[in-house]
């Protein structure tokens, strides 16, 4: 099992058979099934980067700004290569109801793609997002402190 901060350029995909998929791999399966590996995929990380390519080799300009951005942080992270994956690919749009790449997940929630990214490096507030430092208080969730941040 390839562990986190692996060099090896196909390191997600090797990562993606060992939480029970297989690279790669289309149809089959039920939407619950489906859904199921989703969510195995999204919690394999405290903070998960579903994206074009891998940390090492982005393949697609927004990919590539947000590694820049999230690399900027500190905070160490996964990140998943949507294209190794066609059904995850799909399936991620409809889970999630968030329709483009990248995705960045924190503690199994969605926070968004490059543009909310953006906004809260902006704010100052991305690192403490992906720290888990801004929600657990005050009865809020996660959603709804991120937009209360992204208001003021």
């Amino acid at each position: 099992v390839l562990g986190r901060g692996d060099q090896d350029s196909g390191s997600d995909v090797e990562w993606h058979r060992n939480l029970g998929g297989e690279a790669g791999s289309g149809g089959g399966g039920g939407g619950t099934d489906l859904n199921q590996r989703l969510k195995k995929l999204i919690n394999a990380s405290p903070v998960m980067l579903f994206m074009k390519g891998n940390k090492e080799a982005a393949k697609c300009g927004f990919s590539r700004q947000i590694l820049e951005i999230l690399n900027g942080t500190g905070v160490d992270y996964d990140t998943f290569d949507i294209l190794q994956d066609e059904e995850v690919r799909q399936g991620l749009k409809t889970y999630s109801n968030w329709p483009t790449y990248p995705q960045l997940y924190v503690k199994g929630e969605l926070i968004g793609g490059l543009d909310i990214v953006k906004e809260l490096k902006e704010s100052g507030d991305l690192a403490s997002v992906m720290k888990g430092f801004c929600w657990g208080g005050g009865g809020l969730s996660l959603l709804d402190e991120l937009h209360a941040m992204l208001i003021s």
